[in-house]
């Protein structure tokens, strides 16, 4: 792998999950060390051991989970390591000073004396892009910094982006979204596989010819010879996968199901339940799901999604509110008893709620069916059952490798996601709960997931998709609500989907839509 990356530049990387972007600048930036190679600052060649070093030469890096402390201020959390001191002792008002100076200079709002965990995902995004260049960061590497912002955030970003450039600054992005690189993108390069496979100019080049060079549909794809040639081009899945949903022919998003929905599965009124800290983390909700609909709850991290998706899969309890789930009370909702009414859940975090890593693939593919067939029969397990079913599912959902007898932990993240979504929607669940149910996936995984949601609503099933990547609720849901601290902000159809008005609503506008 070899690049140039230029001064004063805004260069984008991009690929598919797995291709080696992060890996790639996570060397870069001192975390990990090249078997072999050379990384030259300019024009001299530099080991780079730790992220100080890194540092040290002008590299700074915003990873894509946020590595604040939500207790602290602003301030604190710019300084933190390099804290200033006045006899000895940290100097609390130098340092909100100091942090002033930083976000003037280079145009950002922040309250140096607010502490963290009162912000916004975007101004924390801030935060962690302060820090870096107050630390004297000539290279900025942003790693999949839109991925949980709402359409205004990521347009701020951008000119914050542009902006740094314009001062000098060099700035590395990661993304998936190719829509986004092209519109912010001095030059693309194109990894696979751990290689460099182009490198382009945004006006060269299209989000259709990037995708095909991402999976390798097409080496001649990067300035349109594919299309005039007549090969194939990235599928409509395809492209949703990489943040392009397919539109239809009025410009709106193509239509979903084309069938009517049928009888409602899920009806509940005015949902409250507690977070984890015990504050209020559901003020009130009203929803409804029918058989055969894709409904989708957008919203910015940490107002709701979490919580929801657990009280309707009995993780949580009501402290207010009621409802009905497949024939029962939402009251007292226990997950056997969900289980055992037809809900399905791919849950956010799947080594805590999903699976047993150090049990067997084919053993975690029977959870929670490990009493009836294929996988027993009668008291006894039925090896030869379950070995087969394991074996076909994991030959369908494209699992690396395809050995069920390989313990769970032996798999990459991203194939352990698809063992559960193989195994939730193989039991052919009435009512599934799916929450970021393509995290960790590549793109062509991304697009099978995604086709596969669609042949379960088709077959009748109600979906709950909890995502944070807006465009991904946008190309699977036929309504989507949402959610801003525990309350609905805003019900959309699908015909009156609009990004701008949804991001508003994710920021805390008042409902427009009935």
């Amino acid at each position: 792998m070899s690049l140039d990356i230029g001064a004063g530049e805004l260069l984008a990387v991009v690929g598919e999950n797995g291709a080696g972007k992060s890996s790639l600048m996570n060397v870069l930036y001192g975390l990990y060390h090249p078997d072999s190679g050379e990384v030259s600052v300019d024009g001299r060649s530099v080991r780079l051991k730790s992220p100080g070093d890194a540092i040290a030469l002008g590299i700074g890096m915003v990873h894509q989970h946020f590595m604040l402390v939500p207790t602290l201020t602003v301030a604190e959390n710019v300084v933190l390591g390099r804290e200033p001191t006045r006899r000895g002792l940290f100097d609390w008002e130098r340092a909100v000073r100091e942090v002033a100076a930083t976000c003037e200079r280079f145009g950002f709002v922040l309250d140096p004396r607010a502490r963290v965990d009162t912000l916004t995902v975007g101004s924390q995004q801030k935060v962690e892009i302060v820090k870096a260049l107050h630390r004297g960061a000539q290279v900025l590497i942003l790693d999949e910094p839109t991925a949980v912002l709402t359409p205004q955030e990521a347009d701020e970003l951008a000119r914050v982006m542009r902006g740094l450039v314009a001062q000098g600054r060099t700035v590395v992005l990661i993304s998936h979204k190719l829509k986004e690189v092209l519109g912010v993108a001095d030059r693309i390069a194109v990894m696979r596989r751990g290689r460099l496979v182009a490198e382009v100019r945004p006006s060269e080049t299209s989000a259709t010819a990037l995708a095909a060079l991402m999976v390798g549909e097409s080496q001649r794809a990067v300035t349109g010879h594919a299309a005039a040639s007549g090969e194939k081009l990235p599928s409509d899945a395809l492209m949703e996968a990489v943040g392009l949903p397919v539109r239809g022919d009025d410009g709106r998003p193509a239509p979903g199901g084309g069938e009517k929905p049928g009888d409602v599965l899920l009806e509940a009124t005015g949902l409250q339940a507690r977070g984890d800290n015990g504050c209020p983390a559901l003020r009130g909700v009203d929803l409804a799901v029918r058989e055969g609909e894709i409904v989708g709850i957008a919203g910015v991290d940490g107002n709701g999604q979490r919580e929801l998706a657990e009280v309707l899969t009995g993780l949580r309890p009501l402290t207010a509110g009621r409802g009905t789930l497949l024939g029962g009370a939402l009251t007292g909702l226990t997950p056997a008893q969900a289980r055992a009414r037809g809900v399905g859940h791919v849950p956010e975090d799947r080594l805590r709620r999903a699976v047993v890593k150090a049990l067997s693939v084919e053993e975690n593919i029977a959870l929670g069916r490990h009493t009836g067939p294929p996988f027993a029969r009668g008291l006894w397990i039925d090896f030869a059952g379950r070995r087969e079913r394991a074996q076909t599912l994991l030959a369908s959902y494209d699992v690396r490798p395809p050995e069920p007898t390989l313990p769970l932990q032996a798999l990459s993240g991203g194939n352990q996601q698809k063992v559960v979504v193989a195994r939730e929607l193989d039991a052919r669940p009435r009512l599934l709960v799916v929450v970021q149910p393509t995290r960790g996936l590549d793109i062509g995984a991304v697009a099978q997931v995604h086709a596969r949601l669609r042949e379960a609503r088709a077959q009748g099933t109600g979906v709950v998709l909890v995502s944070l990547d807006l465009e991904e609720v946008l190309a699977l849901a036929d309504r989507v609500y949402v959610l801003f601290e525990g309350r609905v902000t805003g019900q959309f159809t699908r015909a009156e989907y609009d990004e701008r008005e949804m991001g508003r609503r994710m920021l805390g506008a008042e409902q427009a839509h009935g």
